[in-house]
This record gives C-alpha cells, sequence and structure tokens, in this order.
C-alpha cells in the first residue's frame, strides 16, 4: 500500500521544517508537499492531490479557518488535522475550526521543548491521526468481530449516563447534549480526550447550547440530575459513593490507552458504583480506549449503545466495543439523543410502575 501523502500547511518555516522531518521518520507517511499560506494551500492541493492536510491556525491574508472553509466548499470529504498552540486562543479557534468540517487537531509543542522532544510528540500525535484519517488504520480490535446481541433492557432503572468519545467527539457531543431535555433525571458524565484548556472550552461551548448545566469537571463535586461533567484534560475522572450521594473524583495516575483522561478508567468506575443502572454510550474515536470499560458495564448488568460506522470520523472506539462483544445497540449520530432519553424514562417508568413518556 503506497504511503498516505499530506501537505503540511504553516506559515512558519521552522515549523514547516520541524513537520517535514518527524513525518519522514515514518515510512507510512510521505510529504507530498508544503505550503506558507493558506492561499498557496488551496492553489496545490488540485497539483499534489494529497490524502491529508495539516494546517496552521495563525496565518496571513487567507488564516486557518478562512482556508479550511474553502477547502470544505471545494474539497469536502479531504481529511483536515488543525495545527494549533496550547492556549486559550488556539483552543477556541481550533473548536470553531472542529465545528466548521475540520477532522481532528494537534497541538504543536511548547517553544520551551528541546528540537528531539518537538519531533518525537509531532510523530506521536500526527502520525496515527494521518494514517487513521487516511482510512488505512483505526483500532486494534480485542476480539473476533461480532454482531451486537440483541439483549432485553433489564427491570433495573438507569440511574447514570456515561459517554466516552475521541476524534469527531466535538461534534458528536454537539449532536447528542444539547438534544437532552433539561429534566433529565440522570447525570452524566464524558471523556472526550483533549488536553486542558480544550476540555472547558468545550464544556462551555456546550452549556451555551444546552438546557443542561455542562460543566468541567471537579473533585467532589456531588452528581445531580440535569447535569454533565465533562473530564479536565490530563486528569481521570472517576465516580464514587459518599454518603447517601455519588460524587466526582480526579487523579493523575499512568496514562491508558496512552490517553488521560481515558474512557476505561471513567466506565470502570461507573461500573462499580452503580452496577446495573448504567448507560453507557461510545462515539466516534481513534482507538479502542472505553471497550474494556463498556466490559465492565456490561458485565455489571448496563447497557452500551454505540454510533455506527457510517456517521463516526472515525469508527476506532465503538467499533472496539463491538469486536468485544459489548454493544448491544448501533446508532447513527442523529438518533443517539433520542435513543438515550427512550431507554432512560423506559427503564425509569419500569423501576417505578408508571407508563413511560417520551421528553425532548
Amino acid at each position: 500500500m503506497p504511503p498516505v501523502r499530506v501537505l503540511i500547511v504553516d506559515n512558519s518555516v521552522v515549523v514547516r521544517k520541524l513537520l517535514c522531518e518527524a513525518l519522514a521518520s515514518s515510512p507510512e507517511v510521505r510529504v507530498a508537499g508544503t505550503a506558507s499560506s493558506g492561499a498557496i494551500a488551496l492553489a496545490k492541493i488540485p497539483q499534489l492531490n494529497p490524502d491529508v492536510i495539516t494546517l496552521d491556525l495563525e496565518m496571513p491574508e487567507l488564516n486557518g479557518i478562512q482556508t479550511l472553509t474553502e477547502i470544505r466548499k471545494l474539497y469536502p470529504k479531504l481529511p483536515v488535522i488543525m495545527f494549533s498552540t496550547l492556549t486559550e486562543r488556539g483552543a477556541a479557534i481550533t473548536l470553531e475550526a472542529l465545528s466548521l468540517g475540520a477532522s481532528d487537531y494537534a497541538t504543536k509543542p511548547s517553544n520551551s521543548e528541546s528540537l528531539a522532544n518537538s519531533m518525537e510528540q509531532v510523530r506521536q500525535d500526527l502520525v496515527a491521526r494521518i494514517i487513521c484519517l487516511a482510512g488505512r488504520s483505526s483500532y486494534a480490535s480485542l476480539a473476533p468481530a461480532t454482531s451486537p446481541p440483541n439483549r432485553k433492557p433489564g427491570s433495573q432503572s438507569i440511574d447514570i449516563l456515561a459517554i466516552g468519545t475521541s476524534t469527531g467527539g466535538p461534534n458528536a457531543l454537539g449532536e447528542v447534549i444539547p438534544f437532552l431535555p433539561g429534566d433529565f433525571p440522570v447525570p452524566v458524565v464524558v471523556v472526550q480526550h483533549m488536553p486542558p484548556v480544550f476540555t472547558r472550552l468545550l464544556a462551555e461551548r456546550l452549556n451555551s447550547s444546552s438546557p443542561l448545566s455542562v460543566c468541567e469537571g471537579e473533585a467532589g463535586m456531588p452528581l445531580e440530575p440535569g447535569q454533565v461533567w465533562i473530564a479536565p484534560g490530563n486528569y481521570h475522572m472517576t465516580v464514587a459513593r459518599k454518603g447517601t450521594g455519588v460524587v466526582l473524583n480526579l487523579n493523575q495516575e499512568p496514562p491508558e490507552n496512552s490517553c488521560r483522561p481515558a474512557v476505561d478508567v471513567l466506565f470502570r468506575s461507573v461500573a462499580k458504583t452503580y452496577g446495573p443502572n448504567v448507560l453507557a454510550v461510545v462515539m466516534t474515536g481513534m482507538g479502542s480506549d472505553g471497550a474494556r470499560g463498556a466490559m465492565h458495564i456490561r458485565e455489571a448488568g448496563g447497557g452500551i449503545v454505540v454510533q455506527d460506522e457510517a456517521s463516526s470520523v472515525v469508527w476506532g472506539m465503538p467499533g472496539a466495543v463491538v469486536d468485544a462483544g459489548a454493544a448491544d445497540k448501533i446508532c447513527p449520530l442523529p438518533e443517539i439523543s433520542q435513543e438515550i432519553v427512550r431507554r432512560v424514562n423506559s427503564s425509569r417508568a419500569r423501576a417505578s410502575g408508571m407508563p413511560a413518556t417520551q421528553t425532548r
């Protein structure tokens, strides 16, 4: 199979050189060309026919957002990875780019990093994303592929909703969280693979469009209905009993699946704390984080819904849950919020002996 052809678009000659050298170390990736501006990039795309583009946010004339907008008009399916700084401004513009159709993002090394460390960070961040978005790889299977079992829901009430997602997740969450009703009767805990600052701004963005309260997770906060907690970047988030209630905990234990926060960590704690009273949702994302945690939820008697392949940016995480035999329903993204509301309302109605109501 030929290597993935990449067009590097960045205003900085230093960054272009760093990216070229870092990507040259992978036999699966080849730099097809570089561009110092958005206008040059748009002219080179039909000449070079790249499989993936890395795109700087801060450029003169056409900036990253404007260039992305033009790329999406001309090449709606061409994968674009935004290359942004790990700053408040960089995070805010990156989230805007993702909402406008960017496929993924990676953060630039800090100026304090040595050249060797910077190249290694770029290799770790970018190579796997490039290969995955080019359709050459999605996830490491945990078990032989199986069809999702047709399980009947149990009689127990759903008392918590846990969501895990990664690549493509901010937009997927934007199609789910805002469509949960204001009287949603259970708390929601979310892991989205993102660094610090990004997770807080994501929470603020979702909060502005949702009837529910959406916040970045804080240690010791009690879980209440109508609240959505997003794990903060660089912290695992867990839940635990405290007195008659349940609270959030945060820790910086080692990454799992190369991630912190990790979906597996959250899902394990949810299964341990709530037993069968859990509904978990795994959406678009690279890798297999969440598959083992979903098995814990499944073994405890909880339910697992996954996003389907057609609507996922990358069917890595949900596909791994299906392959592990943990999923009991596969849904297109536009139907996930409805499936959540239906399951939660029906389960709580069965548990109380009352007729279920459909709420949007």
